[in-house]
């Protein structure tokens, strides 16, 4: 079966064990918690002993911790967190949802491709919204058409990808992912956005919205360094 919804679903590490995901509903609740142990993909100065001390910065750039400016959490509410407790806790579990990830195994039908996480976000498009236009691809991934153009190509040689008239307008072509391998997608893809549908359902269309642009925006303050 392969997944269905919001397109923008697909950037994720996933939780074990789950299929290809079901369009009609969201995946079963799990009794993890975000916070457990000091990082599985441990980066240097992550941990707990040394987040709030070194090495993190406040929005306006100074240290986190006693030498750095003055702590929010006395405005803080007893449900709330305040931005150094969220960095601390943002410091643990970037490393580990990005190790998780890294380890998404290829479907053994694969694995004779030369295939990289670089073609999760192409290949989650094509699942989600069917059959689209390298123009229409490369809007979606916020890249050059000719960038999209490359990866397409080198995709169908191999036969993953194919190239088909538009059923709309048969002057130009559009590309899906070859239905001989659409299964072993989807399951490869299955973990990471069945995990996003878990963390996303249970909030607001505009507690969705708030949560995407922090990331996009967290994205962005890494690209401006």
């Amino acid at each position: 079966m392969s997944i269905t919804g919001d397109g923008r679903a697909d950037a994720g590490a996933g939780r074990a064990g789950a299929g290809a995901v079901d369009p009609s509903g969201a995946a079963p609740r799990t009794g993890g918690t975000a916070q457990a142990g000091a990082g599985d993909a441990g980066a240097p100065g992550t941990d707990r002993a040394s987040a709030g001390t070194g090495g993190a910065g406040t929005a306006d750039g100074g240290p986190v911790g006693p030498d750095g400016p003055s702590s929010d959490s006395a405005d803080v509410g007893a449900d709330g967190l305040s931005v150094d407790d969220g960095i601390r806790t943002l410091l643990r579990l970037m490393p580990r949802m990005v190790g998780r990830a890294k380890r998404i195994k290829l479907p053994e039908e694969l694995s004779g491709y030369s295939l990289a996480p670089r073609h999760l976000s192409l290949f989650s498009y094509l699942l989600f919204d069917g059959p689209l236009s390298v123009n229409d691809l490369a809007t979606r991934l916020e890249v050059a058409p000719a960038t999209v153009s490359l990866m397409v190509s080198d995709l169908a040689k191999q036969g993953v990808l194919r190239r088909d008239a538009d059923p709309g307008d048969r002057r130009r072509a559009v590309v899906s992912i070859d239905p001989a391998h659409h299964p072993a997608i989807s399951n490869w893809l299955a973990r990471g956005a069945t995990a996003w549908r878990q963390a996303l359902t249970p909030l607001t269309p505009a507690e969705r919205r708030m949560f995407v642009t922090t990331l996009q925006t967290y994205e962005s303050a890494l690209a401006d360094d």
